[in-house]
């Protein structure tokens, strides 16, 4: 039993990793903690929403980071983590509420926004966190 969890956990690391190493696009990648320092170092520019499936403010956010993620597709990479899968994760970054929207840098910590806000408030944030114009 335990060398077939061993298994089944090996094959979906590398399925996430193989998932990191896409080129940037339109894609948000779903994380996890094995997977989120890889994201981190291989991301100059990430925005990762952090949501639960209970959550209905998450559910108005969500959308929002796909449309996000095909608006900036090539310059900035966007990630979901869920909550309720990833507590270790969640409980390392310091998240208390969500949903929870952290921008990050070079690997580094630049922003975070916690609730619902609309598109434009968060493209906003993301245009002066990274440094772009709005279009």
């Amino acid at each position: 039993m335990d060398d077939e969890l061993r298994r089944i956990r090996e094959k979906r690391l590398r399925e996430w990793q193989d998932k990191l190493t896409k080129p940037p696009g339109d894609t948000v990648f779903p994380i996890s903690q094995e997977v989120f320092p890889a994201l981190l170092r291989d991301n100059t520019r990430l925005v990762v929403d952090f949501w639960a499936e209970w959550c209905g403010p998450c559910r108005q956010v969500s959308p929002v980071i796909d449309e996000l993620a095909k608006e900036f597709a090539g310059s900035i990479s966007f990630a979901k983590c869920n909550t309720d899968e990833n507590p270790q994760l969640t409980q390392q970054l310091g998240i208390s509420a969500i949903p929870t929207i952290m921008f990050f840098s070079s690997g580094a910590l630049a922003r975070r926004m916690t609730g619902a806000y609309p598109k434009e408030k968060i493209k906003a944030e993301i245009s002066r966190v990274f440094g772009l114009k709005m279009e």
